[in-house]
């Protein structure tokens, strides 16, 4: 069992005057913030604004880094150039650390977000253009993903950081990936369900599978996504359900 375990959710995830979820709410609840970048989701000005609002929270600010996909929410595989793929992760991480300096605070992890993450489960190719871009930018920056994935191990033996993550809102299928977004039951929205799951993957170490088999699922940092429907009580669910099992939500990193 380990005492303490990482929140996160995606935030920043509107563009303009389209707004996605409740940041605010979300950040009074989670521990780490993956803030959009601006190339799924995002803006400048969006950025700004969570980065703010994370610093006063003393909520960790993570680079939610994907493809290119404004118009697909960066949910669709693209079979991009590993070096195209490398300097687009760098251009998204470098300008969410400079807009977060702005505001007192700084980027402490990478987290590909979307089509971009399931990727680098298994694409050595994209996984290594993810690692390098971050390489590239701060070699002491962790990375978080999907446990067993290329971009951990990827990341681990160039040095980096490796976080493996859970995820309480989704479902998994017995070989500890994500079931796909468009398949039966994939998001989970039972508040009480979500925040079982997320204790046994603290506590235990497992996750049970869309099967009903258990799969190991150690990991350091838990997410709820903040597009899901009802996040914020989801978020908050897992909170107190943690908290009750003795284990402390705490940022893994600055």
């Amino acid at each position: 069992m380990s005492s303490t375990v990482d929140l996160n959710a995606d935030l920043g995830e509107g563009f303009g005057v389209w707004r996605l979820g409740d940041d605010d709410a979300l950040l009074r609840v989670i521990t780490s913030a993956n803030v959009a970048c601006g190339f799924h989701a995002g803006d400048p000005s969006t950025m700004r604004r969570v980065c703010a609002s994370a610093v006063a929270g003393g909520v960790a600010i993570g680079a939610q880094v994907s493809y290119r996909d404004l118009a697909g929410f960066g949910r669709r595989f693209i079979d991009v150039e590993p070096g195209e793929l490398a300097d687009d992760v760098l251009y998204q991480l470098a300008a969410l650390d400079g807009i977060a300096r702005a505001e007192g605070g700084r980027v402490g992890y990478v987290k590909p977000h979307g089509a971009l993450y399931n990727a680098t489960v298994g694409h050595a190719e994209q996984a290594r253009a993810v690692v390098d871009a971050v390489v590239a930018y701060d070699p002491g920056l962790p990375v978080l993903g999907l446990p067993g994935s290329a971009l951990l191990r990827t990341a681990e033996a160039a040095g980096l950081r490796p976080i493996a993550e859970g995820f309480a809102d989704r479902q998994y299928t017995p070989d500890g990936h994500l079931v796909p977004r468009g398949g039966p039951g994939a998001l989970l929205l039972d508040p009480a369900v979500v925040a079982d799951r997320a204790v046994r993957m603290a506590v235990e170490g497992t996750v049970v599978a869309v099967d009903g088999s258990t799969v190991p699922a150690r990991v350091e940092s838990i997410c709820v996504h903040g597009d899901t429907p009802g996040a914020v009580d989801l978020a908050r669910a897992v909170r107190t359900a943690l908290e009750l099992a003795g284990v402390t939500p705490a940022a893994v990193t600055g």
